[in-house]
C-alpha cells in the first residue's frame, strides 16, 4: 500500500477527506472517505476521483478550476451519481495544498449526515433537559405523597364503617403507585457500574424474560455477528434499555392494532435481533472507529408519523395506559455508555437503533 499523506489523526474526522494530485487522481484518503464511497483506501488511492461516479454536477470543473486558480471553494449541495447505487447528496470543500505528491485537499460530507448530528445534538441536549426537569418534578412529588399515604392510613382507623374503608384503601395504593413511578422516574441516576459485558448475553436474556411475559403470539430472531467484541457496560443497564425497546415492541403487535394490521398481512408478530460493528461512527459530535450496532426490528403497524419525533420524550405513550417512560429510560441507559438510540419507522417495519462505542472504557472520560 502507498505511503500515508493524511495525518492518522485524520482517520477520527467524520468528513470524508481526499487528496487528489494535478490530474485527480487519489493519493490518500481517510477512514470517513472509505465510509462515504464503499470502497478500501487500497482501492481508492491510485484511482482517478471523477471516474468513480456518472454524473458529478461540474464537480471536476470544479477540481480543476480551484487548482489553476489556487483558490479554495465551496458548495452545499453537490450531487454525485454512482453506477447501481443510490446518488450521494454531499457538501463539498476544496482546498488546494502544497505537498510533494498531492495539490488539492478534498472534503465531502453527507448531507443526511450533518443533519443526523445536528438532530443528535439536539436530542442529547433535549434529553439532559428533560431528566433535570423529572428529576426536580419527582423528588417535590414525593414528600406530598409520604403524608397523603400517612393520612388515608390515619384515617383508616377512625373509620367506623368498613365500606368507607374501600375509598382510604383506593388513595394507598394510588400513592403507592405514584411512589413506584417516581422511583423509575430516579433510577436513571445510579452511576453505572461497568465491565465487559457480551451483547448477545444481554440480547439471549431479554429474549428469555419477552418470551416468558408473551409465550405465545410472538417469535423472536436472532440474526448475531458472532464476531463481535465485548462491551465496556453496565449489564443490568443494556438489559434495562433493550427489554424496554422489545416490550413496546411485543405490545405494539398485540395490541388491537398491531393484531388487526398482521392479520390483514396474513403474518406472525416477528421480532429480530440485529448485531453488526459499526465502522467510523459519529455519536454526539464525537468520532468512534468502532461500535456496536444493535438493532430490535418488529414487522407490526408502525409508529404514526406524528409521534416518531416524540417517543422519546418521558410521559410521551403511543398506548392506552402507558407510563411513557420505558423508552426515556432506554435512551438514558445508553447515553450512559455514550451511545444512542435512533428510530425508524414505516408500517411493517419499526427499527430501534442501539449505537455504542465499543473501542474505549465509557467510564474513563
Amino acid at each position: 500500500m502507498s505511503e500515508r499523506l493524511l495525518g492518522s489523526g485524520v482517520d477520527m474526522l467524520a468528513t470524508a477527506v481526499l487528496l487528489l494530485d494535478r490530474c485527480l487522481v487519489i493519493c490518500d484518503a481517510n477512514l470517513a472517505a472509505e465510509t462515504l464511497l464503499g470502497l478500501s483506501r487500497r482501492a481508492l488511492v491510485g484511482t482517478v476521483f471523477p471516474t468513480l461516479f456518472s454524473e458529478m454536477q461540474g464537480l471536476d470543473e470544479q477540481l480543476r478550476f480551484t487548482m489553476d486558480a489556487q483558490r479554495g471553494f465551496w458548495d452545499n449541495d453537490v450531487r454525485l451519481v454512482r453506477v447501481n447505487r443510490e446518488p450521494l447528496h454531499v457538501n463539498c470543500l476544496g482546498s488546494p495544498v502544497d505537498m510533494p505528491d498531492a495539490v488539492l485537499l478534498l472534503e465531502l460530507r453527507k448531507i443526511e449526515q450533518q443533519v443526523r448530528i445536528e438532530r443528535e445534538a439536539l436530542q442529547l441536549t433535549q434529553s439532559q433537559a428533560n431528566r433535570e426537569l423529572i428529576r426536580n418534578l419527582a423528588h417535590e412529588i414525593k414528600n406530598p405523597l409520604g403524608g397523603l399515604r400517612g393520612s388515608a392510613q390515619l384515617l383508616e382507623h377512625e373509620l367506623d364503617r368498613p365500606e368507607l374503608r374501600e375509598y382510604t384503601q383506593v388513595i394507598i395504593k394510588e400513592a403507592d403507585r405514584l411512589q413506584m413511578l417516581m422511583e423509575r422516574l430516579l433510577t436513571p441516576h445510579r452511576v453505572p457500574t461497568f465491565g465487559d459485558v457480551n451483547i448477545h448475553e444481554v440480547c439471549e436474556r431479554v429474549r428469555t424474560l419477552v418470551l416468558a411475559e408473551f409465550p405465545r403470539g410472538i417469535g423472536i430472531r436472532r440474526d448475531y455477528d458472532t464476531s463481535l467484541p465485548d462491551l465496556c457496560g453496565d449489564r443490568e443497564q443494556l438489559i434495562q434499555a433493550v427489554l424496554n425497546v422489545t416490550r413496546n415492541a411485543v405490545q405494539a403487535l398485540l395490541g388491537p392494532e398491531g393484531v388487526a394490521w398482521l392479520e390483514a398481512c396474513g403474518a406472525s408478530g416477528q421480532i429480530t435481533f440485529r448485531t453488526r460493528i459499526a465502522w467510523g461512527v459519529t455519536i454526539a459530535r464525537e468520532r468512534h472507529r468502532l461500535a456496536l450496532d444493535l438493532q430490535v426490528i418488529d414487522n407490526g403497524p408502525g409508529i404514526p408519523t406524528e409521534m416518531v419525533d416524540r417517543i422519546f420524550y418521558p410521559l410521551v405513550s403511543g398506548r392506552e395506559g402507558g407510563t411513557g417512560l420505558g423508552l426515556t429510560l432506554a435512551q438514558t441507559f445508553i447515553q450512559h455508555h455514550h451511545g444512542m438510540v435512533e428510530c425508524q419507522s414505516e408500517p411493517g417495519r419499526t427499527v430501534f437503533r442501539f449505537l455504542v462505542p465499543i473501542s474505549e472504557r465509557p467510564g474513563a472520560r
